[in-house]
């Protein structure tokens, strides 16, 4: 009888210890910490430090305080902010042509993909001309390249997808090193200013109806 109550008991234990081992499953553990882990590397806020910038051509950027430096850059709203960065002043004109400073500057919180003055310079000239004289179309285009929400990069990787502040999505992709904004690759991104994280993109975005 003293044997069989000792068999009920030990296997009981073993039942249990089973149990206990199936609820805490090490790779489920190890995936859950992966999760936090993978949260926790995009900023809550979106926003980032000079020291999170990351692309070939952020090398192009003045040095120190000089203005268009990251230093200068990260005190200033984001259209101040891209006025002295020397990669964007085909932006910023475009920009001012579409009066859209000031909408940029006031709002709080922001993400803007930034076409570099190569990117423009790659579009045909009469899609410049076309742009440049029809503001309501201008300032569609770049409202396309405005996120009402900021981001740094790992925050976009996660959100896979954003909508534009011109009210259509932009697709995120990354492979490796690259990050892309449809088919836009980030050459200078993680940019801090003000009030957005800017990422500068190597050819400018098309709104779906554009």
């Amino acid at each position: 009888m003293l044997v069989k109550l000792k068999a009920a008991v030990l296997g009981t234990t073993v039942a249990l210890a089973l149990a206990l081992t199936g609820c805490s499953d090490p790779g489920q553990s190890s995936n859950s910490g992966t999760t936090t882990s993978s949260s926790a590397a995009a900023a809550a806020d979106g926003k980032t430090k000079k020291t999170d910038v990351f692309g070939e051509s952020c090398s192009a950027l003045p040095q120190g305080a000089d203005k268009g430096s990251l230093d200068d850059m990260a005190e200033a709203p984001v259209a101040t902010a891209a006025s002295t960065n020397p990669l964007l002043t085909q932006l910023v004109a475009l920009v001012t042509k579409a009066n859209l400073g000031d909408t940029l500057n006031g709002q709080e919180a922001i993400t803007v993909f930034a076409p570099s003055d190569a990117a423009f310079k790659a579009l045909p000239e009469a899609t410049v001309t076309d742009l440049t004289n029809n503001p309501d179309k201008l300032a569609n285009v770049l409202k396309y390249h405005v996120i009402p929400k900021r981001y740094d990069k790992a925050g976009l990787i996660a959100a896979g997808e954003v909508a534009s502040l011109q009210g259509q999505k932009v697709k995120i992709t990354a492979d490796g090193d690259t990050i892309k904004a449809n088919d836009a690759k980030v050459i200078c991104g993680n940019i801090p200013t003000k009030n957005a994280t800017v990422f500068v993109v190597g050819s400018v975005l098309s709104p779906p109806s554009a």
